[in-house]
């Protein structure tokens, strides 16, 4: 295993990287409820430790390094670009951030950040009004803010894989689930009727194809 880690011990790109996505998804969401500040914070956790493997040390590539040295005897486990398991396991070559994984997880990662813009500015309005929310996105699914963080941390997933971020997907996707099964206990709670309306008529997380006329 090479023993050249420039590419980690960068702990002030863990900071910065982020506060930056951290910071961001804080701009759009604005939690509030002690709900809001449970998903919010589960979606913090993932983005830190995301980044401390990223920049800071490379635990996952680590734990692997029998395997991936006896499997991929020529690779540099230490380089940055090999911290791009799915590139590396799938044996790519060339600079792994223009591989067709790498770029399909901006696609999620911007798609989700789209949704949840949009989504917490029509869920905004509707709390400061005590309404309920079934505009713009809501219009589609009932919990796109919990769809858009999913989307974002799979399109991480896409880019950096390791072992602690694929274990917290999963809990981290039941956490969401949960949580959006609570939130419809307590809408149906305030506004009844309207809410069972709304509800027969519009899914929890995937949209219906449209309907041909």
């Amino acid at each position: 295993m090479n023993t050249d880690t420039s590419s980690y011990g960068l702990w002030s790109l863990v900071i910065i990287n982020s506060l930056v996505f951290i910071i961001f998804a804080f701009s759009f969401t604005k939690p509030k409820t002690p709900r809001d500040w449970r998903s919010f914070s589960a979606f913090s956790g993932f983005i830190v430790a995301l980044f401390a493997e990223m920049y800071g040390f490379p635990l996952t590539i680590y734990l692997m390094s029998g395997w991936l040295q006896t499997r991929y005897p020529g690779v540099d486990l230490l380089s940055h670009d090999s911290g791009h398991l799915w590139h590396t396991l799938l044996g790519w070559k060339g600079d792994p951030h223009t591989d067709p994984l790498h770029i399909l997880s901006f696609v999620f990662i911007g798609l989700g950040f789209a949704i949840l813009s949009s989504a917490w500015k029509v869920l905004y309005q509707a709390q400061r009004k005590h309404e309920l929310a079934s505009t713009g996105p809501y219009a589609r699914i009932r919990h796109p803010q919990y769809v858009a963080f999913v989307f974002i941390l799979f399109g991480f997933l896409l880019q950096w894989p390791t072992l602690l971020t694929l274990l917290m997907f999963p809990m981290l996707v039941w956490m969401y689930v949960r949580l959006a099964r609570s939130e419809e206990r307590d809408s149906e709670a305030s506004f009844g009727e309207q809410w069972s309306e709304y509800a027969a008529h519009t899914p929890r997380f995937i949209p219906q194809r449209p309907r041909s006329v």
